[in-house]
């Protein structure tokens, strides 16, 4: 990823991710970053991105059944709010993506980002099921626009 990535990261962990979502991403417009594809074809990944996403695929697809049923405990919002902090951080020190390819994830890492936070319990415990769906969207936006062979879209609770 481009190495203002990190800092950008850094910056955002350490600040209420709403406003980092809307200030970072949306480059003096109103709305929001849209994610596209490359011309009609899924983004490129390199090793370092499918590792990273394939680590917060099970994570979510652990976590994600318990929390939706009422039964996640705090230890386990943390333990997953951990593993995504520290995936986050791997795809972004590792990952070397096309200029293009990297503003298109950038939306999806601040997604999960949010996500992860809200799982923490920053926005108050009986939100934390909402950020672990929140970054199951966001890991489903990944497998929709990026080209992860394999990859199984995460079925969201009804």
């Amino acid at each position: 990823m481009k190495p203002t990535l990190p800092l950008l990261l850094a910056i955002a962990l350490a600040a209420p991710m709403g406003a980092f979502a809307a200030d970072a991403h949306d480059h003096g417009k109103a709305a929001p970053h849209k994610l596209e594809l490359n011309a009609g074809k899924k983004w490129s990944t390199d090793d370092a991105l499918r590792q990273g996403m394939t680590t917060i695929h099970a994570s979510v697809s652990q976590t994600l059944p318990a929390a939706h049923s009422g039964k996640a405990k705090a230890s386990d919002y943390d333990a997953f709010g951990q593993t995504v902090s520290a995936q986050i951080a791997y795809i972004v020190e590792n990952c070397k993506l096309d200029p293009k390819a990297d503003a298109q994830l950038h939306t999806i890492v601040a997604d999960m980002s949010e996500g992860m936070e809200i799982a923490q319990g920053k926005q108050g415990d009986k939100k934390r099921a909402s950020g672990v769906v929140k970054v199951a969207q966001a890991v489903n936006a990944y497998g929709k626009y990026f080209d992860h062979a394999g990859w199984k879209a995460i079925q969201m609770p009804h």
